[in-house]
């Protein structure tokens, strides 16, 4: 099959053929009919995390069942599914108290160390990304990093929701568990920040805050619900929505993984406030958090792609968007094909899209 491979940080991924196995135990082989462009692929070709080389990166993606290997009961060939990076054991303490998104037995849903892998190159292994590997014609998963669907939602549409709409919307109904009439600042209109402002929105928020550099971003976010916008290239976020809610926000979200910016989230939130940190922040920073803050019962967390259940969660967000309730549509600013992917990448840094989405024929 073909694949984006990558060889290390700092280089464009290259469109390489790449040997995919047969499905053994609990494993589903599909084709990949479409992958979303997601920063967190971005981190590691920029260097700033850092993964085994040669791998298939990609982790946001839809597609059709092709074969399963035995043990699977849950899907079958033709189905529709979206997968997630959060692969889940079903039988960790993690996973047995509700918590399947903090997995801590992932290891136990991939292939024992000297067994074939799944991807290979000249009878090489090629390391698979986030347990999925999305940059490729097909994908085989384990039958717990995926999740049937209804048919009637795009697979290019319905891509978004394995990682950036599961993140974003979590963070906000499950993570913080926002309540009606709240108000909400979320920094960030991007993919992730665009999914959580609509998801502000379901859950009744009285004020809707998105922050941005770019007017275009900012002219989107209004569109899916924002109540207020506020330039950060030009005005003082902080100031901007302590004014605006009149004293801080209930609830902030940071969605581009800055350190800066998570302290920005913090300083916005008024006394009793939540600030969440959504965004992938890189591991060699830090983030300042004054006494005052915890003085005033302040409160700062994170959210581990969207606190998800996903098996429950993704299918309701598809029933959102084919409610009317979800707008998936405009999220998607570009399709390419396989070989643009570095292209979509520069789109993404250059702040020219929204969603970047791969689609295969």
């Amino acid at each position: 099959m073909k694949a984006a491979v990558y060889h290390g940080p700092n280089q464009p991924l290259t469109i390489e053929q790449v040997d995919i196995d047969e499905p053994r135990d609990r494993e589903v082989l599909l084709r990949t009919a479409a992958s979303g462009v997601c920063h967190s692929d971005l981190h590691f070709v920029d260097g700033l995390w850092q993964w085994p080389t040669p791998a298939v990166l990609g982790h946001e993606a839809a597609g059709v069942v092709e074969k399963v290997g035995p043990g699977v009961s849950q899907f079958k060939a033709g189905d529709h599914v979206i997968s997630c990076p959060s692969v889940f054991c079903g039988y960790c303490e993690d996973c047995m108290s509700g918590h399947p998104s903090r997995c801590s037995n992932q290891a136990s849903t991939r292939r024992a160390a000297g067994a074939k892998p799944r991807l290979s190159q000249g009878g090489k292994p090629v390391e698979q990304f986030a347990d999925l590997s999305t940059y490729a014609e097909k994908m085989l998963v384990h039958e717990n990093a995926l999740v049937k669907i209804a048919d009637e939602i795009p697979l290019d549409r319905a891509a978004l929701i394995g990682c950036g709409v599961t993140t974003g919307m979590g963070a906000v109904l499950n993570t913080a568990k926002v309540p009606t009439g709240a108000s909400v600042a979320i920094f960030g209109a991007g993919g992730v920040g665009l999914a959580a402002i609509q998801a502000a929105r379901l859950a009744g928020a009285a004020k809707v805050i998105a922050v941005d550099l770019l007017e275009s971003k900012l002219a989107a976010a209004r569109r899916m619900g924002a109540t207020h916008t506020v330039d950060a290239s030009s005005t003082d976020p902080v100031a901007a929505i302590r004014e605006i809610t009149g004293g801080g926000a209930d609830y902030a979200f940071e969605v581009i993984g800055i350190a800066k910016v998570v302290e920005q989230a913090m300083a916005s939130i008024g006394p009793g406030g939540t600030a969440v940190s959504v965004g992938v922040v890189p591991p060699t920073e830090s983030i300042k958090v004054q006494w005052s803050d915890l003085f005033q019962e302040k409160k700062l967390t994170g959210s581990q792609m969207g606190s998800n259940r996903f098996r429950v969660d993704i299918p309701t967000y598809v029933d959102f968007y084919l409610q009317g309730r979800l707008n998936l549509d405009d999220m998607v600013t570009r399709r390419v094909p396989l070989e643009e992917v570095n292209e979509a990448f520069r789109a993404m840094t250059a702040g020219e899209v929204l969603r970047s989405v791969v689609v295969f024929e």
